[in-house]
């Protein structure tokens, strides 16, 4: 079965898959979202909407209504470095009024941009919808290219097939985008390849109610004795431990009592807690990555957010890079898409702008990963003379963290136009 054509079909509810569906239909185009689960949903994703993007949010005139859910907000980020209590970032030095952050369940985020996309008239999600592969122009039959399904792995893309309960459908669109994360299908099957970085480290999350007298909201606990992430979520954390790489299995050999006794070396604060913690199923494994792909589109074809350029969890900004990709992506092609057609040379230079601010903070996170791996293996992160002169010269760091971590490199504001027609 057909649908009818779209201007645009993204493969992928998240972030940046919601964000661009509801800013071209915001500009009057026909675009569809399919997203595989049946909701949004997931827990351990990130949870993290900066300045950046409350900045976005405020130029769609939806700042106010988001900041009316039950959101956390902050305007400091502490951490506890070999037992020394520091804030490391204070976004309330950047420019006003959207100088903190927001701790949200990403889940919470994602149902708030449907509920609005689904105002907009050109604007089509379709929930347990899983992309199954690509929509290609055919080539030459006497060439010996075409694929077993008619369609060839060389040709332009024209969209979209999917598997819903309703069985296998097409969807056919000006653009396809790939926003269906680090695991993407789609981008393998645009014969995209992406360059990995080695990372030293993976991460176990899991839930814990708070302290009974629980400390001021602290990101982190550090030191010879592991890593340890406190994200403040009302009445729990979200935490995670730091691990070597490929280092669980051994850890799950050893037992569970063993593992709270590290999470509660590494932060005390958490020792009248940690009990609740009683079985492997609780905590789950995030293999950490940093990839990049070497080219992000084909004809027809992007792919964008964690499709395009795994991050890692390191301050938290991957799901504001994604959203800066949907930004960008939408401003650059929504004129073209009105004209019906996206050449290619405009998605490479949606490539060109986004990759830059990417690669500058994988290599940030790289070099960060090297410096924190220091504590899977008991070793001090930094000796007592780095954290004193750490804390002498924190004015200065909070300033320039607030700026790289809150607004980032290369922040986009929204240029597509409201409604219009074509």
């Amino acid at each position: 079965m057909t649908q009818p054509q779209r201007d645009c079909v993204i493969a992928g509810g998240g972030p940046a898959g919601m964000m661009l569906g509801y800013l071209l239909a915001r500009a009057g185009l026909a675009v569809t979202v399919v997203e595989k689960h049946a909701d949004f949903f997931r827990d351990f994703r990130g949870d993290t909407v900066h300045p950046s993007t409350i900045t976005l949010l405020a130029e769609l005139g939806l700042r106010e209504k988001f900041l009316a859910l039950p959101v956390t907000r902050l305007c400091t980020l502490d951490a506890v470095i070999e037992g020394e209590r520091m804030t490391l970032v204070d976004f309330g030095v950047l420019r006003a009024p959207d100088n903190f952050l927001v701790l949200a369940p990403q889940w919470d985020f994602l149902d708030f941009l449907a509920q609005e996309a689904r105002t907009l008239p050109g604007f089509d999600l379709q929930m347990d919808t899983e992309a199954i592969g690509l929509l290609r122009a055919p080539l030459d039959r006497d060439a010996g290219r075409e694929d077993a399904q008619g369609t060839d792995s060389a040709g332009d893309v024209l969209g979209l097939r999917v598997r819903s309960a309703g069985g296998d459908q097409q969807i056919h669109a000006r653009l396809t985008v790939a926003a269906d994360g680090r695991t993407s299908a789609l981008r393998e099957a645009a014969g995209l390849r992406a360059v990995e970085s080695g990372v030293p480290i993976d991460v176990l999350w899991f839930s814990l109610p708070k302290p009974s007298d629980p400390p001021p909201a602290t990101l982190a606990y550090v030191s010879s004795a592991g890593m340890v992430l406190t994200i403040d979520r009302g009445d729990t954390y979200q935490s995670g431990l730091i691990i070597k790489k490929g280092a669980f299995p051994a850890m799950q050999q050893t037992g569970i009592t063993e593992f709270r006794s590290r999470l509660v070396a590494a932060a005390p604060v958490l020792a009248g807690v940690a009990d609740t913690l009683t079985e492997w199923e609780q905590i789950k494994l995030l293999t950490v990555q940093i990839n990049r792909l070497l080219r992000w589109h084909r004809p027809g074809f992007i792919a964008i957010g964690d499709a395009a350029h795994a991050m890692s969890p390191m301050f938290g900004v991957g799901v504001n890079y994604a959203i800066q990709d949907a930004v960008a992506l939408a401003n650059a092609i929504t004129p073209q898409l009105r004209q019906g057609v996206v050449p290619e040379r405009t998605l490479a230079g949606v490539q060109a702008r986004r990759e830059r601010p990417v690669k500058v903070m994988q290599a940030i996170q790289g070099r960060g990963h090297r410096v924190i791996a220091r504590a899977t293996v008991g070793k001090r992160v930094l000796s007592l003379g780095a954290v004193r002169l750490l804390r002498l010269g924190s004015p200065v760091l909070r300033r320039i963290l607030a700026r790289v971590v809150g607004v980032g490199l290369l922040p986009e504001h929204v240029r597509t136009p409201l409604g219009g027609s074509r």
